[in-house]
C-alpha cells in the first residue's frame, strides 16, 4: 500500500464570483481535516497558504494542542497534529514528499465539478491499496482548485454526490468523506 498525503490548498483557488484568490486558514478546517486524515492513516495533512501570516496563525492554533494546557486537555488532538505540515504553496509540499519517498507523488485532485477524465473512488482504492506509490490528494477551499491546477493533476477523483442537484459540502466534510470511501472499512 502506498502512502497517502493530503494538501489542502489555500491560494489560487476559486471564489464564489470564479475569481482567483487566496482564502483564509479556519480553524475548523486545520481540526477536522487533521483528525480525518489521522482516523484514516494519512501520513500527513499539508496546509497551503502563501501568506506568512496565515501560517503563523495556523502554527499558533496547532501550537496551542500541541503544548501545555490544550495538550493535556485534548491528547487525541495532539496526536493528529503530529501529522500536519504548513507550507507556502504546492511544489514545497512536493519536494519534502519526494525527499522522503524518493519519488514523486502522484497527484490526484478533488473537485465539485464533473471532468471528463476523472477516477472513481473504487479503482483510486484499488490503486492506493496495490501499488506501493505515493499519492497527493488535493482539496481546494473557496469554490475550488483552479481548473488548469486540476487538469495538471495525474488523476481526478469524481466529485461527491447526494441524491439532487446541489453539490456545495464545505472542504472538511467532503475530505472525511472521501478519506472513508478511499481508506474506510
Amino acid at each position: 500500500m502506498g502512502d497517502l498525503y493530503i494538501a489542502l490548498i489555500h491560494a489560487p483557488v476559486y471564489n464564489k464570483n470564479m475569481e482567483t484568490v487566496a482564502t483564509s486558514i479556519t480553524n475548523l478546517d486545520i481540526h477536522d481535516i487533521a483528525r480525518s486524515s489521522t482516523t484514516f492513516g494519512a501520513k500527513r495533512y499539508y496546509i497551503v497558504h502563501p501568506a506568512e501570516a496565515q501560517r503563523a496563525l495556523a502554527q499558533r492554533i496547532m501550537g496551542y494542542w500541541q503544548e501545555g494546557f490544550g495538550a493535556e486537555y485534548n491528547q487525541n488532538r495532539q496526536e493528529a497534529f503530529t501529522h500536519v505540515r504548513l507550507a507556502a504553496d504546492l511544489a514545497e509540499v512536493e519536494a519534502e514528499i519526494a525527499r522522503e519517498q524518493g519519488r514523486r507523488a502522484l497527484r490526484v485532485a478533488t473537485d465539485a465539478r464533473k471532468y471528463p477524465n476523472t477516477i472513481t473512488y473504487s479503482a483510486l482504492r484499488q490503486r492506493i491499496e496495490e501499488n506501493e506509490d505515493p499519492i497527493l490528494l488535493l482539496f481546494g477551499t473557496g469554490w475550488g482548485l483552479l481548473r488548469e491546477a486540476v487538469e495538471s493533476c495525474d488523476l481526478i477523483l469524481d466529485p461527491v454526490y447526494g441524491p439532487g442537484e446541489w453539490n456545495h459540502l464545505s472542504v472538511r466534510s467532503a475530505a472525511a468523506i472521501i478519506l472513508d470511501r478511499l481508506r474506510g472499512h
